[in-house]
């Protein structure tokens, strides 16, 4: 049987994708699964970050070897054509602690996407850009394509784009901890009496839930969606 793995950050990032197949949790990870006769879907998120990927990509090993793996979810926009709400199969990724470059198995065209250890704001986004020709930014692929690396197994990443290039958002770094969870209580006390934010807030609201909404539909694409049992939206 060919077990397909499936890695996000959250679980509103898999939300439409695993919607209807059994759920569970354990040690601070969310586990989503489904199979037929041939295939297993396995699916996990266990925060931001690549220390959070890691655990993810080692639980759903304790299943069993995995036999391709898809780095999935949100992504900030370095380049202004990219439009909130789509989603990219990307060609590559980058590492901008190491430098290291790992291509994807399935890149569709020349975007390349960096992996930051910090949610990066307008001019972070405007010094990756710069720094390595790539196009988005998220904070977790590259340790997931650099265990598919280790393994040899296919490497897949599908990212949607959240916020945009010049979005000015509040600094959400202070609300992650270090296990990679975001501290969403502590972010509402912050947010609440800052009524400027709000509106930006909403609009990455709603681009996100476009962009998970879009993220599906390229999997199933990639997958061949015919056999993938979906739910209902």
């Amino acid at each position: 049987m060919t077990r397909v793995a499936i890695i996000a950050a959250f679980p509103n990032e898999l939300k439409p994708f695993v919607r209807g197949w059994p759920q569970s949790s354990r040690n601070n990870v969310h586990f989503w699964a489904q199979r037929d006769s041939e295939e297993e879907w396995i699916a996990a998120c266990a925060g931001a970050g690549q220390q959070a990927a890691t655990r993810a990509f080692a639980a759903l090993e304790e299943g069993g070897p995995i036999d391709l793996v898809f780095s999935v979810g949100w992504a900030g926009a370095l380049a202004p054509e990219l439009a909130p709400g789509t989603a990219h199969n990307v060609a590559g990724v980058i590492d901008v602690r190491t430098g290291e470059r790992f291509r994807c198995d399935a890149g569709a065209g020349p975007l390349w996407l960096a992996t930051s250890p910090r949610v990066a704001d307008a001019a972070e986004k405007q010094r990756l850009a710069a720094a390595y020709g790539a196009s988005l930014v998220d904070m977790e692929a590259a340790a997931i394509a650099r265990l598919a690396q280790m393994r040899g197994i296919p490497f897949y990443c599908v990212k949607g784009i959240s916020d945009g290039y010049t979005d000015k958002l509040p600094d959400f770094n202070c609300f992650i901890a270090a296990n990679g969870q975001f501290k969403l209580a502590r972010f509402i006390l912050f947010v609440l009496p800052r009524p400027w934010h709000w509106l930006a807030l909403a609009r990455m609201g709603e681009n996100s839930r476009m962009a998970a909404q879009a993220i599906k539909k390229s999997l199933l694409e990639i997958l061949d969606g015919d056999n993938v049992q979906e739910g209902q939206d």
